[in-house]
């Protein structure tokens, strides 16, 4: 963080902020801080290491924000965040041993579907539908599937996480969010534990955002709650879009 400038240090800051606001909606904060970071010289497995310092505090906020108006039982939501956590580690530490680069070729294709699901579907709205599979099975299957593959590469999680409490869980549009969120928090949590080993976070740095994003993610998930899905959808749909044009550019 002493190698950094004042006016870098702020602009990351503000870019945390940003991040905060938009993943505590509909997920893709990570769209605008890992970029920011490496902008800023840091090498990418130092990046996506303080990212996750940063990312942990808002994905928490938002979290405990939408737990405060009764959208998440947090008590009951012990074990599949438990369960998240422990896969995001598992995923973590199996970077360096799995190949993932067929994963991302996949990947733009399975978050530009995501985006296309949330715009055409129609009566996707903050009301409840009849389930699919059973609380414990989703936790026993989908939450760990997701977890795993945010510690292994992470892009598009929050999606994955809303799509599977949307089709499987048959919750609303707001409901999901606000379970994806914990879940998110779980995951990245798992995977700091990880890249606290491997990537050597600039910690202060992470502190200094993590502020930012707590922020943000408090006026994002205001504004989800007074809005609901007629601010979350457009924003999940922009953000899993944009997610996938970036992977593109990545791998041109």
């Amino acid at each position: 963080m002493l190698d950094l400038s004042l006016d870098l240090i702020l602009m990351l800051v503000a870019a945390a902020f940003a991040a905060g606001f938009v993943d505590a909606i509909a997920g893709g904060g990570g769209l605008i801080t890992v970029p920011a970071l490496m902008l800023a010289g840091l090498p990418p497995a130092q990046a996506l290491a303080t990212n996750k310092v940063q990312g942990v505090f808002g994905a928490g906020t938002a979290a405990l924000s939408y737990a405060r108006r009764g959208l998440v039982d947090l008590r009951q939501q012990t074990g599949p965040a438990a369960i998240a956590f422990a896969a995001a580690v598992v995923g973590a530490l199996m970077v360096t041993r799995i190949p993932t680069q067929t994963l991302r070729y996949g990947l733009p294709v399975v978050l530009i579907g995501i985006a296309l699901f949330f715009a055409l579907k129609p009566g996707l709205d903050d009301s409840d539908r009849a389930r699919r599979i059973t609380p414990a099975l989703f936790a026993a299957t989908a939450v760990p599937v997701v977890g795993f593959y945010d510690g292994l590469l992470g892009p598009g999680a929050g999606s994955f996480y809303m799509l599977g409490f949307v089709m499987l869980a048959g919750y609303g549009v707001l409901r999901a969010t606000a379970h994806t969120k914990l879940l998110n928090f779980a995951s990245n949590l798992g995977g700091l534990l990880a890249f606290a080993l491997i990537g050597k976070p600039l910690w202060l740095l992470g502190g200094a955002m993590a502020l930012a994003q707590i922020a943000g993610a408090m006026l994002g998930a205001r504004l989800a709650m007074r809005i609901g899905a007629r601010v979350i959808k457009p924003l999940l749909v922009l953000t899993s879009t944009a997610l996938a044009l970036r992977l593109i550019w990545q791998m041109l």
